[in-house]
């Protein structure tokens, strides 16, 4: 009768390749506890991405420019709710009652939305030439 003799050999050690992709598995799936040195080095890579890749990438995260009104526009308001509107003289061109009104409210509407005026009135130096006018608006 034949035996036939099987040897086991000890299980060889993982290949170094073996390793180095385990690790890099633990971290993209956050395996370690924290405490740990691989939990460090994760967190510590984490931070330096968020402190270096503005410098190294371009986002295109600039602030919107905005342009300011031609005109200087002073809103007020007063105890009961009424809001008073200061516009530059220089921003209306003179006219007639109407006129003057639909400018106002061209300059007026862009700045608190639909609004109708209620009253206005020009303020005016002490020569007479007209400074500014104060205007009464109601929201609609």
């Amino acid at each position: 009768m034949q035996r036939a003799e099987l040897t086991t050999t000890a299980p060889s050690a993982p290949l170094p390749m073996n390793a180095i992709w385990r690790t890099i598995r633990g971290y993209i799936l956050w395996q370690y506890e924290r405490g740990t040195l691989h939990y460090d080095i994760m967190v510590t890579l984490i931070i330096l991405f968020l402190w270096f890749s503005p410098r190294v990438i371009n986002f295109n995260d600039k602030p919107i420019e905005r342009n300011p009104h031609p005109t200087e526009v002073i809103v007020t308001a007063d105890a009961e709710g009424h809001l008073f509107y200061q516009v530059a003289a220089s921003a209306i061109s003179p006219g007639d009652d109407q006129s003057v009104r639909e400018q106002l409210l061209h300059i007026i509407e862009p700045i608190s939305g639909a609004v109708s005026i209620v009253s206005f009135e020009t303020v005016s130096d002490s020569k007479g030439k007209a400074q500014s006018y104060k205007v009464l608006a109601k929201r609609d």
